[in-house]
Parts: structure tokens; sequence; C-alpha cells
């Protein structure tokens, strides 16, 4: 009788270990944190709507903001990284993005023959 409960408590213990191990090495799921890059339309206090072109054609996004974002109005271009919450679309990073625009130097500047 002693051996019978030995094994049966020994088996409890095995089984109760391997659930416990099973637990642990399931690991942990990762959010997938996402850009988009476009030109302010609107923008509140809660949230920011951008304009984007993608593969020709113009697409309009809204996204929830964390927190108040500052120095960024209609019509700047933002890059924004954002998480998917329930379904909603959360801004976790407003950047304005500055354009730099080319200097053209004289030296680069062709003229093109003409007829006199």
């Amino acid at each position: 009788m002693r051996k019978v409960l030995s094994c049966i408590i020994g088996m409890v213990f095995l089984l109760s270990a391997t659930a416990f191990a099973v637990e642990k090495a399931t690991p942990a799921v990762k959010v997938a944190r996402m850009h988009a890059t476009g030109k302010v339309i609107e923008i509140s206090s809660e949230t920011i709507k951008i304009e984007r072109t993608l593969k020709g054609d113009i697409e309009s996004m809204e996204f929830s903001l964390d927190c108040p974002v500052a120095d960024v109005s209609v019509n700047d271009s933002v890059k924004i990284e954002y998480l998917e919450k329930d379904g909603k679309l959360v801004a976790s990073k407003v950047v304005k993005i500055i354009l730099k625009k080319k200097d053209i130097n004289p030296v680069e500047i062709k003229t093109v023959p003409g007829k006199k």
C-alpha cells in the first residue's frame, strides 16, 4: 500500500512540475510599433488626423494622443509612431519633419543653346 501511495504522490509531483515549466516557457507577446508620415489636416488635444500618400492613393488616418503635442499645427509634415490598442490607433510619438530646400549654385545652371 505504501508503494502505491508513494508512486501516486510522485506522479502528481512530476505532472505539476511539468505544468509550471510549460507556463514559464511561453514568451510575452510584443506589441508591434508602426509609423506613418504625412501632412496634418486636423489636430486637437486628444486626436491628430494626417493625410498620406500610399502607392499613389491619398489616405487619411486618425490617431488618439497620449499627451498633447507642442509645436505642431495644420499643414505641417509629421512622422508618427503608433500602436493599435482595442481597434484604435494610439500615437506614442509625434515628430515634426522639417523639409530642407536644395540650394542651386549658379555653376550648376546650364543654358540651353537656342536658334539665332
